[in-house]
């Protein structure tokens, strides 16, 4: 029997039941008695709201009308009901059958050339339905597979690889209770993946220390306060989570990390030119007393009876690149590291001896190191910390990269990638019987280039909010109305639905929460966590309308209207079994989903192979590499007598997820009622003339011809270093040009762009 309202609570995370809609943290094996946080909460009664979007909505509004509507009205008008076509002469949504649908869409579709279509996933999509819908656009004859991936963990796709021979995090949920120290970088727990408190909370009772390293101090990550501890929720007794906090400049990651990295390979130094035993005496002492820390941390060293601060050892056997690197840490001067990182030398030295007197760490680290024109360097940089101690591929020592969406890892596992090398094309090509292309597609940004330049006809989007979630907003939506088809398959309406090609379809589809019905019963869907390991997922909500499609439906339909019998793909037998489809999977990947369909609810998922985690290093060289940056901080061409310029970053509120904004209270930071705000340093707003209050412009301070603004942000006052601003996204996303990215994984830098800070004559925006 379907269950509706909080009842499906219970079932959340569980391993039989459904897997959160939003983040992508792991299913445990032994659960709490309610396994989901606040934003999973808020997801889940999100997508089983009671409101629709039916079509007595769409009779009463023109798209010009809901074009004026906030991002958060337009969702919150409930579940799609119905197949959708624009009218162009009414301008409004009207039904059509799922039939004509799939027909006109594969008829345009036949009409193009595979080059000039886009197939966009998101994250939320099932293994099951990005395995056939890779599927389909290859048979159809496109790579163009760009994915909500290309905008957040790319740098980790790309900067792993070289580093460790892995595309993903190595750490699983038992290095959290097997480890003694925690590196914490640029994410923010409280907001992004809360369900991670309980690992943090779990940990530090136990002793372990967390070293936080991030731009703005987060609740999340100071103190916690579990809504499940009854002692806490009565008492309001807080676990305080991060044991030392350091605010980074915006920026600056590297130059924190390379100042750590410093002082352990110095003091590594020391004790090989002093030894054990003289290390402390006065043959040691520090001539300059800024040297003191520096001295005192290797007699620390020592006074455990500890030959060497560096695992060397691990870096002979392990590694590659290692005397490069700790020449360029040496070079660095303290002064510059400084400046560049925002941090003291003292800070650096500190983070350095909690780290070397630590035996097993995990490095954890988000978006705020990927999201950047330097990511895949900062994910090196982060690869290069473990690497000088032999963390990683020990219990309780490993990388864990935190992922957003819930099954955006897993979508790449399953073949949603523009680049063929990462697909086993061969073996597609003999299971399906047709020749895959072998040409690199599109990422997200190479689709935005294409489609400003005019070569993209159509897209068709699988979920997400891909005209939010991009940059180069305001260019990006005038050359959308000139694509000739846009397709999106979602649950609920949003900006991108309303903003469409010269032909449109809404195609609404079943959400994971509710009970999947097809021809051989209700059906189970699967998804991989951010620590590599992959569950099931059953639904257990009445469907929004008995008009609804499953996401491999929909998926089936167009492929079979499309392709026209070409291939040897079973979609039919698929859509009406998904147990055939984890077999198709099974054998595309056999090493990867052995015995998948019996260990699809396996407590706990089952583990997806990482040799790296075995010290296997699947490297061109067999080794794991330290990668040196070039640079500590990037250069942006800026004019350079500006005086009101500072590096903006963007962020999340706890009310949000990704581009889904639930309401308007950021209670961790004191907003209530808007987003149109920007966090400024109280010594940036007196040097630039300003108050609390005051309503300012954001003008995108890179010279490139294009004036990128938005206007009439309500200044507050915060806690972000001198010389650094933050706005919400996707609010702020304007004013990031297209080309802002890092070159290698083109990722784009949402986490670091310079602005000009001016006055507004008053607020543009409410």
């Amino acid at each position: 029997m379907p269950f509706d309202g909080s009842s499906l609570l219970a079932h959340q995370n569980k391993p039989d039941g459904y897997m959160c809609v939003s983040c992508a943290w792991a299913k445990p094996a032994k659960t709490h008695p309610l396994e989901f946080c606040e934003n999973g909460a808020k997801a889940t009664a999100w997508e089983v709201t009671h409101r629709r979007a039916d079509r007595a909505f769409f009779e009463g509004h023109t798209l010009t009308e809901l074009e004026g509507w906030h991002d958060h009205d337009l969702e919150e008008q409930g579940r799609l009901t119905h197949p959708m076509r624009w009218d162009a002469a009414t301008d409004k949504y009207v039904p059509v059958s799922w039939e004509g649908a799939f027909e006109e869409i594969a008829r345009e579709f036949r009409a193009l050339s595979p080059k000039e279509v886009e197939f966009y996933t998101s994250g939320r999509a099932s293994l099951e339905t990005a395995y056939m819908y890779q599927l389909f656009a290859r048979m159809y004859g496109s790579n163009n597979l760009p994915d909500c991936s290309n905008m957040c963990h790319e740098s980790s796709s790309v900067g792993l690889p070289e580093s460790i021979g892995a595309s993903v995090g190595t750490a699983v949920l038992s290095d959290f209770q097997n480890c003694d120290c925690i590196f914490y970088i640029a994410q923010n727990v409280g907001t992004s993946s809360p369900r991670l408190l309980h690992d943090l909370q779990d940990a530090v009772e136990r002793g372990v220390k967390v070293v936080a390293i991030n731009p703005l101090h987060e609740r999340g990550l100071e103190r916690f306060i579990n809504p499940q501890a009854p002692s806490q929720m009565l008492t309001g007794k807080e676990t305080k989570i991060a044991s030392s906090y350091y605010q980074v400049k915006n920026g600056g990651d590297i130059a924190a990390i390379f100042g750590i990295s410093k002082a352990l390979i110095e003091a590594d130094d020391l004790l090989k030119s002093y030894g054990i035993r003289r290390v402390a005496g006065d043959d040691a002492k520090a001539k300059d007393p800024s040297d003191a820390a520096m001295v005192a941390f290797a007699a620390s060293i020592a006074a455990a009876d500890k030959k060497h601060v560096l695992d060397h050892d691990f870096i002979k056997e392990h590694t590659a690149g290692f005397e490069e690197f700790a020449a360029a840490a040496r070079n660095h001067s303290w002064d510059e590291l400084e400046r560049v990182s925002g941090l003291t030398r003292d800070q650096m030295v500190e983070a350095a001896k909690t780290y070397a007197h630590s035996d097993a760490v995990m490095m954890v680290y988000g978006m705020g190191l990927t999201q950047h024109v330097m990511g895949v360097q900062n994910v090196h940089m982060v690869a290069n910390l473990a690497l000088l101690r032999g963390n990683i591929g020990k219990p309780g020592a490993n990388i864990c990269a935190v992922r957003g969406h819930s099954n955006v890892q897993g979508q790449r596992t399953v073949g949603i990638t523009e680049k063929p090398g990462l697909v086993p094309l061969d073996k597609l090509a003999e299971l399906y019987e047709f020749e895959p292309p072998r040409w690199t597609g599109h990422t997200t940004i190479d689709a935005c280039k294409a489609i400003l330049a005019g070569e993209i006809k159509a897209f068709i989007g699988l979920g997400g909010n891909f005209i939010r979630a991009i940059p180069e907003t305001e260019a990006m939506e005038a050359a959308w109305r000139k694509i000739r088809l846009t397709v999106n398959i979602a649950t609920k309406l949003n900006r991108s639905h309303i903003i469409h090609g010269e032909i449109a379809y809404l195609l609404p589809c079943l959400g994971r929460i509710e009970v999947d019905e097809q021809a051989s019963g209700p059906q189970a869907v699967s998804m991989e966590s951010s620590v590599a390991h992959f569950h099931g997922s059953r639904g257990r909500a009445k469907p929004a309308s008995s008009e609804l499609l499953s996401e491999p439906a929909i998926v089936a339909g167009l492929a079979q209207a499309t392709l026209q019998g070409s291939g040897k793909a079973p979609w039919k037998e698929w859509v009406s079994d998904y147990s055939k489809v984890r077999d198709a999977i099974e054998q595309t990947y056999p090493e990867t989903f052995k015995d998948f369909n019996k260990r699809l609810f396996q407590p706990g998922g089952f583990a997806r192979p990482l040799p790296a985690r075995e010290r296997k290093w699947v490297t061109s060289n067999k080794k794991a590499n330290f990668i040196t940056p070039g640079f500590l901080f990037p250069t942006f061409d800026v004019e350079t007598s500006a005086t009101d310029v500072l590096h903006l970053t963007t962020l999340r509120s706890n009310d949000q997820f990704n581009t889904t904004v639930y309401g308007y209270s950021d209670r961790f930071r004191g907003i209530e009622g808007t987003r149109w705000v920007v966090f400024m340093n109280p010594i940036d707003i007196e040097r630039l003339g300003l108050v609390e209050g005051n309503a300012v412009d954001l003008i995108t301070a890179i010279n490139d011809g294009r004036d990128r603004r938005i206007a009439g942000l309500r200044i507050v006052t915060y806690g972000i270093p001198e010389g650094t601003c933050a706005a919400y996204y996707p609010e702020a996303n304007p004013l990031f040009p297209l080309d802002h990215h890092d070159p290698k994984a083109k990722t784009p830098g949402y986490k670091l762009l310079p602005v000009h800070v001016r006055r507004a004559a008053e607020f543009a925006k409410e």
